[in-house]
């Protein structure tokens, strides 16, 4: 059946979207690697702090993204990683979801250098094929000649409602009003800026999840996969 799927399928979206988890979905059925490029901007993070670096030091930051090697496989071990995260041949795939991770791999994904740097990484892995590749601008910048190419999205509303409620279920206090205005503001400032702002690549296949529930949005992509 492999032979008859597309070697690299591009997933792109808005924030909360769904776009990791329909990505992970269609690798573990068609026997692919799943790559959220999204890991890559947190092992730079995770090797900046490590290294001492101030996060703020966007030269300093910039040769360090050049200069480290950074591999993506398929999980190794079974404790619940969707994929292998190596840093100069370490695995790092637990350290890059460390809290001081998230609070500081912003500012690090938005320096140009370590865009363009983790740019030729991502090609690299992203060109071996049989891989679904998930993040902002796949379809547009790293991989153009991606053979299927996604654009996953819902209204403001919906994705923020599924985030509240994927929050309360964890038992966990929410303010959907809140939520949705983080939404609103991510989608802003990734459509608007300046190095490869969110959008569908030209030849996208666009789909609209408001309405489906989430296996009615695998079924709507393999669909478009086999065709």
């Amino acid at each position: 059946m492999n032979q008859q799927l597309p070697l690299i399928i591009a997933i792109d979206g808005p924030a909360a979207s769904g776009k990791s988890t329909l990505g992970k979905r269609l690798a573990d059925d068609f026997g692919y690697l799943f790559f959220d490029t999204g890991v890559m901007y947190r092992a730079v993070t995770w090797a900046v702090l490590q290294a001492g670096i101030e996060v703020g030091e966007e030269a300093a930051v910039t040769a360090l993204a050049e200069g480290v090697q950074i591999d993506v496989a398929s999980p190794s071990k079974e404790d619940g990683r969707a994929c292998d995260v190596l840093l100069d041949g370490q695995d790092i795939t637990w350290e890059i979801r460390r809290p001081e991770v998230d609070g500081n791999v912003s500012p690090v994904s938005a320096f140009a250098g370590v865009r363009k740097a983790l740019l030729e990484k991502q090609r690299r892995i992203g060109l071996r094929g049989r891989v679904v590749m998930v993040g902002r601008d796949i379809g547009t910048v790293v991989l153009p000649e991606a053979d299927v190419k996604i654009y996953l999205f819902a209204s403001a509303e919906e994705r923020a409602r599924r985030r509240y409620n994927e929050i309360v279920a964890r038992g966990e206090p929410a303010d959907y009003d809140e939520i949705l205005r983080k939404v609103k503001t991510r989608d802003q400032i990734d459509s608007t800026r300046a190095i490869a702002p969110l959008r569908p690549a030209d030849d996208a296949i666009l789909l609209d999840s408001d309405a489906l529930n989430f296996e009615q949005v695998v079924e709507k992509a393999k669909e478009y996969c086999h065709k």
